[in-house]
């Protein structure tokens, strides 16, 4: 019986594919297909994960972005892991339904936290008071722990922040090599970090960028040879990407914004500035190049109309071009800000770095109400993350349809059907359902 890996190569396009030499990917989809895909809006990595392995999208599932804000405990969450947050089943819970007897693993993709899997590996550190101990949560229990004695440890300072790296990719893509050894699965998911990083500090055109995307292919080589040399040949391969990188030269502000026109509210405390939540009459929840704006009743027009006369943002959605855009979920921000290409939301709020809160220096994913891509930038001189918005040169979130090579691929190998030159996310997890129940 037939099985399937599915590689998920964040940031990888049609033009990278066309513009560069990539032998070991060429090798995999010599016999294959490969389609330019529309993302679910918005283009950030929990969102499209989450409509990927779904085929539904953020209106129905429900993860808007990469957090999300709780009105009724008044807190923004960032890169919470569990699998409850998605409202709708996901790929490997339907396969499960259709033959219980189908193995699945499941290694770094988001929201796997607790899934219905049989192979899962999510990085899960355990917070102490002023550091943390890495570890991954794994299924079966103490699985990490046995690969760890296999590979050695992951280190979470190769999967984000200043020092991220080739290294994480490598040691996934070791995992899954272990994972396969070990227990076979009839569906393996592995994520693939590295490119983030690249594009995100370097741009998409850059020579670094395209740097990695030659190391990136020789990983997946070595993971072919790997397969060949085992005599492992049962498994068709799926290469993916959630999106494609717009190179970006500027960032907005929008909650410093809010805070000049007398709408966000701080609380100063230890003579540093905290967002107050409670008294504030529109905050925004940035990610990227999309901002969830939330707004007291009566101040929608007000803020709608500061965001629309300004420059840099392209569109100021309301509830219904939400609706349109398929992002109309009760989490969703009363607007939705989307920036011009070649710009990028921060979620600062001062004006004066010396009020800025303390993890607004750290690597801190947690307690920032936005994602912070500065979080990949030291600064040797104050010896903490920079706050130099100018450093970031590529960010994600809004696409242009009709640019087709500039959007994510889904590609498979030694496939005898295919799809369109183009599809919609939604329509790659009935794709990968169809690879088993044309099996049974």
């Amino acid at each position: 019986m037939k099985k399937l890996i599915v590689i998920d190569v964040v940031g990888l396009t049609k033009n990278n594919l066309e513009k560069l030499s990539l032998p070991n990917i060429s090798k995999i989809l010599k016999d294959g297909f490969c389609s330019s895909v529309i993302p679910s809006f918005p283009a950030v990595t929990c969102s499209v994960q989450a409509t990927l392995t779904s085929g539904y999208n953020p209106s129905e599932h429900g993860i808007i972005a990469n957090g999300f804000y709780d009105r009724n405990s008044k807190t923004v969450s960032f890169w919470e892991q569990p699998e409850s947050l998605v409202e709708k089943p996901r790929l490997w819970d339907t396969l499960k339904k259709i033959n219980p007897n189908l193995k699945t693993a499941v290694l770094f993709w988001q929201n796997s936290l607790y899934i219905n899997s049989d192979i899962v590996i999510t990085p899960k550190p355990i917070h102490h008071e002023n550091n943390f101990e890495m570890w991954c949560y794994s299924k079966p229990v103490n699985f990490y722990e046995e690969v760890v004695e296999e590979l050695g440890e992951f280190d979470l300072k190769w999967y984000w922040g200043p020092l991220a790296s080739l290294k994480s990719s490598q040691w996934i893509i070791n995992a899954a090599q272990y994972t396969i050894k070990k227990h076979s699965p009839d569906l393996l998911m592995v994520y693939l970090p590295h490119l983030d990083y690249s594009a995100q500090k370097h741009g998409p055109e850059s020579d670094e960028f395209r740097q990695s995307i030659l190391e990136l292919d020789k990983i997946l080589g070595d993971f072919v040879e790997f397969l060949n040399s085992s005599g492992i040949n049962e498994y068709e391969i799926v290469l993916l990407s959630e999106y494609g990188f717009n190179s970006v030269n500027s960032s907005l502000s929008p909650n410093l914004i809010l805070r000049n026109e007398g709408l966000l509210s701080t609380r100063t405390i230890g003579g540093k500035d905290y967002l107050d939540y409670e008294y504030s009459k529109a905050f925004a929840m940035v990610d990227h190049q999309i901002a969830h704006v939330y707004i007291k009743t009566g101040y929608e027009e007000k803020v709608k109309t500061i965001f629309e006369k300004h420059e840099k943002i392209s569109q100021v959605m309301d509830k219904n071009l939400q609706q349109k855009n398929n992002i109309n979920h009760p989490k969703s921000g009363e607007l939705i800000l989307c920036s011009q290409n070649n710009c990028w939301f921060n979620y600062y709020w001062w004006d004066d770095v010396t009020r800025a809160p303390p993890f607004a220096f750290n690597v801190d994913i947690h307690r920032k109400p936005g994602f912070d891509p500065l979080e990949l930038f030291f600064d040797p001189s104050t010896k903490t993350i920079s706050l130099d918005a100018s450093l970031i040169k590529g960010s994600h979130g809004v696409f242009q349809k009709d640019d087709v090579n500039s959007l994510p691929i889904f590609a498979m190998s030694n496939s005898k059907e295919s799809l369109p030159d183009t599809v919609e996310m939604t329509q790659l997890s009935p794709k990968l359902l169809k690879f088993f129940t044309d099996l049974a």
